[in-house]
């Protein structure tokens, strides 16, 4: 009996993601670095993804690695193939395989439809949305024949209507671009293994205020259930669970994660 109860405490010991390489875009502020910090914290290696703050990144690393974690810093604009091709060999490289993939990284900006033009428009859609499908093509590559998890991070703004919004809204469609991309994918990962989720953010907090600013952040507050603005750390231990085994019978799913804010 006493072995029994020593072989269970072992058991609770075990960290979530203990053995499992996290690649996390766009991680190196905000959301991203909220996300990689709670990966690694239960056990995952995390690759820190950033396109052009290296001191972010190493910021987050240095937290990572000075908690006993596993984490390197990758520089990669991942709405280009060939930086993309690079950040999953350096990953390979430092830690030989992948099993999560979390499509953090993100670009909005705000427009009037008379605003918008070519530039608005592409500087979105191959990052939000581009950039997302060829991220995911490249990781499902490296993922074991066990499977792996990708967990596209998206945005109530979706389905909200939101002034200004029609072209970040549009790649962030919740039956739409990044929904369909989950559901699509997982359609025809269905014999590997491969777990694709997407996850709503209502209201959540941005460096730089975001979303956030002013009445906008005042009116989301005041019609969120809960009560409060979300911050980072509430998006952060969703992706574990959806990273974790504790999800291997989700895929293709939206977790909507914005204090009960539709």
């Amino acid at each position: 009996m006493e072995q029994q109860t020593n072989n269970n405490e072992k058991d609770y010991e075990r960290k979530e993601l203990d053995g499992k390489v996290a690649v996390v875009t766009g991680a190196s502020k905000g959301i991203g670095a909220s996300i990689a910090r709670q990966l690694a914290a239960e056990g995952a290696a995390v690759v820190v993804n950033y396109a052009s703050s290296r001191a972010g990144a190493d910021r987050v690393v240095s937290e990572i690695t000075s908690n006993g974690g596993k984490a390197i810093a990758v520089q990669a604009d991942v709405a280009r193939k060939a930086d993309i091709d690079r950040l999953f060999a350096e990953t390979k490289k430092a830690f030989g395989t992948v099993d999560v993939l979390v499509n953090n990284a993100g670009i909005y900006e705000f427009s009037p439809l008379e605003g918008v033009t070519e530039e608005h428009f592409h500087k979105q859609f191959n990052l939000n949305v581009l950039g997302l499908l060829l991220t995911t093509q490249e990781a499902v590559k490296h993922f074991s024949p066990n499977g792996g998890s990708v967990v596209n991070i998206s945005s109530v703004v979706a389905t909200k209507g939101v002034p200004n919004s029609a072209v970040y809204s549009g790649t962030k469609g919740g039956r739409g671009c990044h929904h369909a991309l989950t559901r699509g994918r997982t359609g025809t990962a269905r014999h590997s293994g491969q777990r694709h989720q997407s996850r709503h953010g209502g209201n959540g907090r941005r460096p730089h205020g975001g979303l956030c600013r002013g009445r906008l952040s005042q009116t989301d507050e005041a019609h969120t259930p809960l009560g409060r603005i979300g911050q980072p750390v509430d998006i952060a231990g969703a992706a574990v669970f959806l990273a974790s085994n504790d999800s291997s019978w989700v895929s293709g799913e939206t977790l909507h994660i914005s204090g009960g804010y539709r």
